[in-house]
């Protein structure tokens, strides 16, 4: 037919273009956008309730009747901590190695201490740098502290922490100084704290790895022969205070502790959780049964200094902790008669995020008075003993393991039982499903309330949206969308996507072209139901006991089986990119008959391609669950849904690889 022979029905449509668009209610994902676009929950709503939901959580420290019942306890917890959480997955010939220190250079610096530089194994293949300031006068033995840095580009280069170690030297200290993953010469991509999620999911707490990390450096100190292994001292500012309050309080050889800006409580990081933005700080279970202010109280009666700034710009402000991990720890102290061996300062110059010279001071006059030496708070200049990073560079070896390296050997590591056959299988699934919902931490949830909160219906379709609200007190949101003219107990496709239901257009227009109905879904931390920093929350999620992936799959499954009280029984998931996917795919192997089909779109093959092309933890948070792939991977998973049919389209969202795939 000739374009001339079309014009007349053409321009018979040009002027009720709609209403041609509207008999056959076609939509599109140009159409969609507003209806798409709505944002039912606001994200301080979703962060209320999850406040609410975690502050449930938050252990209380009771204070016990003596002095020996809290010594205890304090073996108690440390033997948990270490045993249970930090090193959960870990082989044990790793965390018994002995320290391994090379020396790569001396520097003398012509002001009464040697600098070291020291090259150091955390785990076989993963080596660090360090700097030890080594008095060249010790009469007898001396005492040591160890020098942990936090966030800083310039790593033990760091201005601030060059004077303290200097100063500590100065005064017949060792200082060791030791870098961190991520920064200085650790400062290579792979080795961003973010990428610690990797080690979860193939089962090796990454705590583990953070305190290893730091303990080798005390365990060397405590190997040297003109150290004092009973006046073992650590320090350090933000990720360093956090490290100083972690192996000081699992670590009995650590006499003497300074804090400073490390640490908050759940009760403070629950209000602002950009305080507590990292993995290590928020590590998996690390605080279900314990609480910073646990970690503080089992250093008693040892010393302890716990230093934060007025107005820190950057987290744990004095005012706004000290009621969480101070004052309730003192009695503990008490206990012991050594209240004031917990010490508090409030620095207020310049009051920001810093170990600049007030705070230096009071760490000089705290540690030489607890040491046992002369107390000389006031610091020594030493301006001019400043070093550059490439002075102080002590070289790594060129195939160094970084943390996703590390991650992906302990992956080829896992041994997975084989897939039975016949008759067996039928258990095998059985079995498989309980340590799934071990793993995941999966508690079914009910439905309580779907609320409707808006509506529309013209141009040949009609919508519904919704506030679903669980049993748990947690929320998800969607919308309900279907052709005016489509039987109303048609098939329904529950749709997730990635960047939640508001870019979902393309595959909500396809379904519900096809007459379908579908309900748009965003769950618990995704889309419209995400709070603000969705990524930080699912950390607290996590180191308070509960999974992300748990919370959404269960959430899920409510929701289907709220749709199947309303009749309709043929409910199938489509899903845009690899968070849903996993979602939906956990979903159906933990209820098999909740679904007819998952179909993934923009998806991967394997958990595994996570740690081959380096996916970084804060756009999938909830896929870096701990002991994940270690048990688990895609077609396990699917393999545990029959009959439903879990069916992949299209290339892969991480590797890039076309792929359609249906699992059997």
């Amino acid at each position: 037919m000739s374009v001339l022979r079309w014009m007349p029905f053409l321009a018979g449509c040009v002027m009720p273009l709609v209403m041609c668009v509207s008999a056959s209610s076609q939509t599109t994902a140009h159409s969609l956008e507003t209806v798409l676009a709505e944002r039912i929950q606001p994200s301080a709503v979703t962060e209320f309730q999850l406040q609410a939901y975690l502050a449930k959580r938050i252990p209380q420290l009771s204070l016990p009747p003596s002095s020996d019942k809290w010594s205890s306890e304090e073996a108690k917890i440390r033997r948990h901590v270490l045993k249970d959480l930090a090193f959960h997955g870990w082989p044990p010939e790793w965390i018994d190695a002995a320290p391994r220190f090379q020396e790569t250079g001396v520097i003398e610096s012509g002001k009464g201490y040697l600098v070291r530089k020291l090259r150091y194994e955390i785990v076989p293949g993963f080596d660090s740098t360090a700097i030890l300031y080594e008095p060249q006068k010790v009469n007898g033995k001396a005492p040591a502290i160890l020098n942990l840095i936090g966030h800083e580009v310039a790593g033990n280069a760091a201005e601030y922490e060059q004077k303290r170690c200097i100063n500590f030297a100065k005064r017949g200290i060792f200082a060791l100084s030791l870098s961190w993953a991520g920064f200085g010469e650790l400062a290579q991509p792979e080795n961003g704290h973010d990428y610690a999620a990797h080690l979860d999911l193939v089962g090796a707490n990454a705590l583990g790895f953070f305190y290893l990390s730091m303990r080798r450096g005390l365990d060397y100190l405590a190997t040297l022969p003109q150290v004092d292994a009973s006046r073992l001292g650590v320090t350090g500012l933000s990720g360093g205070g956090w490290q100083t309050t972690l192996l000081s309080a699992l670590d009995e050889r650590v006499a003497v502790a300074v804090e400073v800006a490390g640490i908050g409580a759940l009760e403070s990081n629950l209000t602002r959780p950009l305080d507590t933005d990292e993995i290590e700080e928020n590590a998996t279970d690390l605080t279900q049964n314990e609480d910073y202010p646990f970690f503080v109280a089992i250093r008693a009666p040892r010393p302890t200094l716990l230093i934060h700034n007025a107005e820190d710009d950057c987290c744990f402000r004095a005012a706004l902790v000290k009621p969480y991990i101070y004052d309730p720890v003192r009695p503990f102290f008490r206990l012991f008669g050594k209240e004031d061996e917990l010490a508090w300062q409030e620095n207020r110059d310049p009051g920001t995020h810093n170990y600049q010279l007030e705070n230096r001071e009071q760490a000089y006059g705290f540690f030489t008075k607890h040491f046992g030496l002369p107390i000389t708070p006031n610091e020594i200049p030493s301006d001019d003993e400043i070093r550059s990073p490439e002075q102080l560079a002590v070289g790594l070896p060129q195939q160094n393991l970084t943390i996703v390296g590390l991650a992906r050997k302990l992956a080829a590591q896992i041994a997975q039982t084989a897939i039975p056959t016949g008759s067996e299988r039928a258990l095998w699934i059985k079995s498989q499903r309980e340590r799934l919902q071990d793993v995941i931490r999966y508690a079914p949830v009910s439905l309580e309330t779907a609320w409707r909160t808006n509506n529309t219906k013209h141009l040949g379709l009609e919508t519904l949206s919704y506030r679903f609200d669980f049993s748990n007190g947690l929320s998800a949101t969607g919308i309900w969308l279907k052709a005016i003219s489509a039987p109303s107990d048609g098939p329904v496709s529950i749709v997730l996507a990635d960047e939640g239901y508001k870019a979902a257009g393309e595959v909500v227009s396809e379904h519900v072209n096809r007459g379908e109905q579908v309900l748009a879904l965003d769950l618990l931390f995704n889309g419209a139901t995400a709070p603000e920093h969705p990524a930080d929350w699912e950390m607290l999620a996590a180191t308070t006991g509960d999974r992300p992936l748990g919370l959404q799959a269960a959430q899920l499954l409510a929701v289907a089986a709220w749709l199947r009280t309303n009749a309709r029984r043929n409910i199938s998931v489509v899903t845009e990119g690899v968070r849903s996917q996993v979602i939906a795919v956990t979903a159906a192997a933990l209820e098999p008959t909740a679904f007819a089909r998952t179909e993934s779109r923009q998806s991967m093959g394997s958990l595994n391609d996570l740690l081959t092309n380096s996916v970084p933890f804060r756009p999938a948070p909830e896929l870096f669950c701990l002991d994940f792939h270690k048990y688990f991977d895609l077609d396990r998973l699917a393999l545990m849904a029959a009959p439903t049919e879990v069916k992949r389209i299209g290339g892969d969202a991480v590797s890039g690889k076309g792929n359609t795939k249906t699992y059997e």
